[in-house]
C-alpha cells in the first residue's frame, strides 16, 4: 500500500497545480513566455533525474530511492504553499520534477516486488489504480480548494504536503532491501534496458508513449477545449469535467484486471484510435457531449496500455535491472509528453488550437498503430506471458 501510495503521488505532484498556474499569472502579471516555463520546467526536472539516476535504486535500493524523491516532492510542494514570487514557484516545480524522477520508476518496481506471486499479474492495475487516484484526487480537491477555500494558491499544497509526510513515514518503516547485483556498474544509475528484453521493451515503450501523450491533449489543449465548451469559470467544475479521465481510467483496470496482457494492449490501441477520433469531432463541432465520450474513451484506453505495457515488461526483466529498465519506460512517456506538447502548443499559437488538436491526435494514432503491431507478433509478448 505503501508504494502504492509513492505511485500516486507522482501524479498528484503532476496535476497539483493545474487550477493554480492562471492565478499565479493574474497575481504577480506573469508573461505567456513565464507562464510556459513554469509547464516546461517540471518535465525538463523529470527528464534530467530519470536520465542520470534512473537506475539508482537498483544500486541503493527501492526504499532509499523513494526515501529521496518525497524529500524532494515535499520541499517542492512547502514552496508552492509559502511562495512570495514566481522564482520561488520555478525551485517548486523543479523540485517535484526531481521527485517524480527519483520515485516513479522505484515505486512501480516495489509495487510488482512486494505483492505475492500469487497476485503478480495484478500489480499493474494496482500501480495504474494508484496513479488514477492521486490523479483524480489533485484535480478535484484542487478545485474545490481554488474555488471555495481561503489561500486558493497555498492550501492544496498544504494538503500535498501533510500526504507527503504521511508517505516518507510509511516508507521509513518499509523493510530494507539489498541492492540490485550490478552495484558496481556505473551505467546501472542510468535507465538501462538488457538485450534480451527489448523487443518486450519495444511492445511497451509504445504503449507507455501512446498513454502518457494523452496527458497533452485531454489536460493541456484538451483542457483550453473544455473550457471554451463550458464556458464557466468556476475551477471546480471544470477540474471535475477533467477528472472524467482518471475515474474512467481506475473503473477499466478494475472491470478488465483479468486480460491478457496481449488482449489489453490490442482493445487499449483501438480504443485509444477511437478517443482521438472523437475528440476531433468534439473539436471541430464545438460539442461537449463529444468531448466528454472523448475523454472517458482515453482514460479507457491509458488504463488497457499502461497495464498491458507494465506486465509485458514486468514479466520479461529480471529484478536485478527492473528499476532502471521502468525508468527508462518512464523517461520515454515523459520524453514523448513534452515534445508533443512543446510542438502543439507553438502550432496552437500559429495555426489555430483546432489544428493542433489534429495534428495531435493523429501522432498519438500513428503510436496505437505501432502498438497494434507490436502487440499481434506472436513472439514479441511469448515470454511475458508468465508472471513475473
Amino acid at each position: 500500500m505503501v508504494s502504492a501510495g509513492v505511485v500516486g503521488h507522482t501524479l498528484w505532484t503532476s496535476a497539483a497545480p493545474a487550477l493554480t498556474y492562471g492565478l499565479y499569472a493574474e497575481q504577480w502579471r506573469l508573461t505567456h513566455t513565464v507562464t510556459a516555463g513554469l509547464f516546461a520546467i517540471y518535465p525538463i526536472s523529470v527528464v534530467v533525474m530519470l536520465v542520470g539516476f534512473g537506475g539508482i535504486s537498483d544500486q541503493i535500493g527501492r526504499r532509499a530511492t523513494m526515501l529521496a524523491g518525497l524529500f524532494a516532492s515535499l520541499a517542492g510542494a512547502l514552496l508552492f504553499a509559502v511562495a512570495p514570487d514566481v522564482w520561488w514557484v520555478f525551485a517548486g516545480r523543479a523540485l517535484m520534477g526531481i521527485g517524480v524522477g527519483l520515485a516513479a520508476g522505484p515505486s512501480t518496481a516495489a509495487v510488482l516486488e512486494f505483492t505475492s506471486p500469487a497476485r503478480a499479474k495484478s500489480a499493474a492495475s494496482i500501480t495504474m489504480g494508484a496513479q488514477a487516484t492521486g490523479f483524480a484526487a489533485a484535480l478535484l480537491i484542487g478545485g474545490v480548494l481554488t474555488e471555495y477555500g481561503p489561500w486558493p494558491t497555498r492550501l492544496c499544497f498544504w494538503i500535498l504536503a501533510i500526504l507527503l509526510v504521511i508517505l516518507l513515514a510509511g516508507t521509513w518503516l518499509l523493510p530494507r532491501q539489498a541492492a540490485g547485483g550490478a552495484a558496481g556498474d556505473r551505467r546501472s544509475r542510468m535507465p538501462f534496458v538488457p538485450k534480451d528484453v527489448r523487443r518486450a521493451f519495444a511492445v511497451s515503450s509504445t504503449a507507455m508513449m501512446a498513454a502518457y501523450t494523452f496527458g497533452v491533449l485531454v489536460l493541456s489543449l484538451g483542457g483550453q477545449v473544455e473550457h471554451d465548451l463550458i464556458g464557466s469559470p468556476n475551477a471546480f467544475l471544470n477540474s471535475a469535467v477533467l477528472s472524467l479521465f482518471p475515474v474512467v481510467m481506475a473503473a477499466t483496470g478494475l472491470i478488465f484486471r483479468t486480460l491478457s496482457p496481449r488482449v489489453a494492449l490490442i482493445v487499449g490501441a483501438l480504443v485509444s484510435a477511437l478517443s482521438m477520433a472523437l475528440l476531433i469531432l468534439a473539436v471541430n463541432l464545438r460539442h461537449l457531449v463529444i468531448y466528454l465520450l472523448a475523454t472517458a474513451a482515453a482514460g479507457g484506453a491509458y488504463s488497457l496500455l499502461f497495464v498491458g505495457g507494465l506486465q509485458v515488461i514486468s514479466a520479461a526483466v529480471a529484478a536485478t535491472y527492473r528499476g532502471g529498465t521502468l525508468s527508462a519506460l518512464y523517461l520515454l512517456g515523459y520524453l514523448s509528453m513534452g515534445a508533443l506538447a512543446l510542438i502543439l502548443g507553438a502550432i496552437a499559437s500559429t495555426r489555430g488550437l483546432g489544428f493542433a488538436v489534429d495534428i495531435g491526435a493523429v501522432a498519438i494514432i500513428l503510436m496505437n498503430v505501432a502498438t497494434l503491431v507490436l502487440a499481434t507478433t506472436a513472439s514479441t509478448i511469448s515470454r511475458s506471458a508468465a508472471p513475473p
